[in-house]
């Protein structure tokens, strides 16, 4: 293994430590805690909302906090759910009287400790409500699931849910509108080389140099399917294809476009990948209405790429377009 780190065991409180350090203006590190808020938390009379999951999918997931997005995050061991007491601590500490709305990604540890911490919450007398992203369209159930895996979707559920909650909507409303998100929103991604999680000291899985996965998770996961490298055309198409016909998206739509890389993909080829999403979606009468590509939901140093599709209506593009001061998701 070859990673810039010091202690296996300090990765996660070092990492949370860099961050909030380099975004003190923004973002503070909740004591005792793996849990970032905002630095104004908690926003009096505003809807708050956390979210979280394992650590090594960043930008994810506090790179979204800030003012337009989330006012929490919180932060497990890499790949592994946030225990119940943190997600507690997060939803005490961005409370402004208003409710707070948990974003879950569909994983069974995550659902399992956010309802948790959620009726715990309740318990406490602080009003919490829930929605599950499960916008991966390559399986329908996988070994960390019951049903389809969150993905890359979510931030798209953090940027336009945010948005609602930075307009004043209520707790109901903003959920209404984040559920509305999830049921307009896919994903599906493939890898080109594996990630090695600090712990096990080694790759998540193997692939010969000419082979890569169609329709991997992001927890280092191996795909559904193993098979030779193709032209980035071919597996574009796949890809869109099978996002595209899942919702179905319908010609004429107006859709947010997301090239997602894994981690360790250049820019260059994104922008390949991103050339041939588009010529896709130009085929089939859908407008790429908006265009995201970088990396914002990773899988530490995974090679590869997920295309996310949203479909748009009024509603979703103006909290789309919303201002976002997020570390990294500016507006």
């Amino acid at each position: 293994m070859k990673k810039l780190i010091n202690r296996v065991e300090d990765v996660v409180d070092e990492m949370l430590d860099g961050f909030a350090a380099a975004h003190a203006d923004r973002v503070r590190r909740l004591e005792g805690t793996q849990v970032i808020v905002r630095a104004d938390a908690p926003v009096r009379g505003k809807v708050a909302l956390v979210s979280g999951g394992g650590s090594g999918h960043e930008p994810a997931h506090a790179g979204y906090v800030g003012e337009g997005m989330l006012d929490a995050a919180v932060a497990g061991a890499v790949f592994t759910s946030p225990t119940p007491d943190q997600v507690l601590a997060a939803i005490r500490a961005v409370d402004g009287g208003a409710g707070v709305l948990l974003i879950i990604k569909n994983y069974t540890g995550d659902v399992m400790n956010f309802e948790m911490a959620a009726e715990m919450a309740r318990a406490e007398g602080i009003r919490v409500e829930q929605v599950v992203v499960a916008d991966d369209v390559a399986v329908e159930n996988s070994t960390f699931t019951t049903g389809r895996r969150g993905i890359a979707g979510t931030v798209l559920v953090h940027k336009i849910a945010g948005a609602a909650a930075a307009a004043g909507r209520s707790l109901d409303e903003v959920k209404a509108v984040a559920e509305k998100v999830i049921a307009s929103v896919r994903s599906m991604g493939m890898a080109l080389s594996p990630c090695t999680v600090p712990a096990a000291g080694k790759p998540t899985f193997e692939l010969a140099e000419d082979e890569v996965e169609i329709g991997i998770g992001i927890h280092g996961e191996p795909g559904v399917r193993r098979e030779a490298l193709r032209p980035a055309r071919e597996i574009v198409a796949e890809l869109a294809a099978k996002v595209l016909d899942d919702l179905p998206f319908q010609r004429g739509d107006r859709v947010v476009a997301l090239l997602n890389g894994m981690g360790a993909t250049p820019l260059s080829e994104l922008y390949v990948a991103y050339h041939e999403l588009r010529a896709v979606l130009r085929e089939r009468g859908v407008e790429a209405a908006h265009s995201l590509v970088g990396e914002f939901m990773t899988s530490l140093e995974m090679a590869g790429f997920s295309v996310t599709l949203l479909r748009l209506d009024d509603e979703l593009e103006r909290y789309f377009l919303a201002p976002s001061q997020a570390v990294a998701f500016r507006r």
